[in-house]
């Protein structure tokens, strides 16, 4: 009986727990690689670029057009990063 409760607590550590942690790790490098020039697409599903890196958790994005629409965010509201040189690296 406590053979079996191991076998399933570990299914559900290799099956749950750690896809999840590596999601999570590979999104503080994401977050960690933002640069001055990047493309970003929010977590809201807006596309902009980043303008200003103003301390380590916070960034500034510019958005649309006219290029007057500058909004300070959260590094961890960015779900997407396309570098200027390279192709989109997705969570």
């Amino acid at each position: 009986m406590i053979l079996w409760l191991i076998i399933v607590f570990g299914g559900m550590y290799f099956l749950l727990i750690r896809p999840q942690k590596k999601k999570d790790q590979q999104m503080k490098e994401l977050a960690a690689s933002l640069e001055v020039g990047d493309s970003v697409l929010t977590i809201s599903g807006f596309y902009g670029v980043v303008v200003d890196v103003v301390d380590d958790k916070t960034i500034v994005v510019e958005f649309g057009n006219d290029k007057h629409c500058r909004i300070p965010m959260e590094r961890a509201a960015i779900s997407q990063v396309e570098k200027p040189n390279q192709g989109t690296k997705e969570d």
